[in-house]
């Protein structure tokens, strides 16, 4: 099972997305609209897929906190609990729509960060 979808709910028809709502001159948003997304999500596609169980995280929601991590210099929860209280980082992360869940464990970004660069 790869990597589940980023998919609007039914609930979601009526909720502002992020992109109508946040400053898209910010540099998170900018630097977002260089990183070539699609060719993080073919490279660590064999990463992310799950044979049981929940579904696989999407690669750019790990990647966007791992960069957000070494960029802020944040632990593991901190990186995590920011990005609820940040729209600007959820949406560096491939968010459309203003979350208030943790997007993962913090646990998970230790596993991913030991994970080779470059899967074989």
């Amino acid at each position: 099972m790869g990597p589940k979808p980023s998919q609007p709910q039914s609930g979601e028809l009526f909720r502002p997305r992020l992109d109508e709502q946040l400053n898209m001159k910010h540099p998170l948003v900018r630097l977002a609209a260089l990183i070539d997304w699609a060719e993080i999500e073919r490279t660590f596609a064999v990463s992310f897929t799950s044979g049981r169980g929940r579904p696989a995280l999407a690669p750019r929601l790990v990647a966007g906190l791992l960069y957000l991590q070494h960029t802020f210099d944040a632990s593991d929860e901190a990186v995590v609990n920011t990005w609820v209280e940040n729209p600007y980082w959820q949406l560096f992360c491939g968010e459309t729509y203003l979350q208030t869940e943790l997007p993962i464990d913090p646990s998970s970004l230790t596993r991913w960060s030991k994970r080779p660069a470059i899967p074989s």
